[in-house]
């Protein structure tokens, strides 16, 4: 049985699938994110890890300590560059965390249902009409506003 979602990095060395469309879709303003992805935010969802597989190639893993404390690999392309998904993270067990523009077909997910660390939103970009998190959701807005966290790990 084929999968019913696939994606690439931009060279197509990295290939996955998975086959549970993902309920978790959102656009992240933190410092990480803005910085790894070179974007001004970056779109991403969660599948289950035991759903994703990896076709081919061999990620090349980035360690990473997020203002939380938690930890994370991002996993990019060690040809093109592009990064792919996160994974191992200590925060979300079990969850891999996907770029959404690494899918082959974005439009097959739902859009963002959140965005989170808008604290971090540049200012000539415009919120999406979904709940808007100055940190990550399950942190106390009043804590985050106080700490501006840079990290979504």
């Amino acid at each position: 049985m084929s999968a019913k979602f696939t994606g690439r990095c931009e060279c197509g060395a990295i290939t996955y699938e998975f086959n549970n469309a993902p309920d978790f879709v959102a656009d992240c303003y933190c410092k990480d994110c803005q910085r790894s992805s070179g974007g001004v935010m970056a779109s991403y969802f969660s599948v289950a890890e035991d759903d994703f597989k990896l076709l081919s190639g061999n990620p090349r893993p980035y360690a990473y300590v997020a203002d939380s404390g938690n930890t994370l690999e991002r996993n990019f392309c060690p040809d093109c560059g592009a990064r792919v998904f996160t994974n191992k993270l200590s925060g979300f067990p079990g969850t891999v965390f996907v770029m959404l523009g690494s899918l082959d077909d974005p439009e097959t997910v739902r859009p963002p249902i959140t965005e989170i660390f808008t604290a971090r939103r540049i200012s000539w970009t415009k919120p999406l009409d979904v709940p808007q998190h100055w940190a990550r959701p399950d942190v106390d807005e009043g804590i985050a506003r106080q700490h501006m966290p840079g990290g979504c790990g």
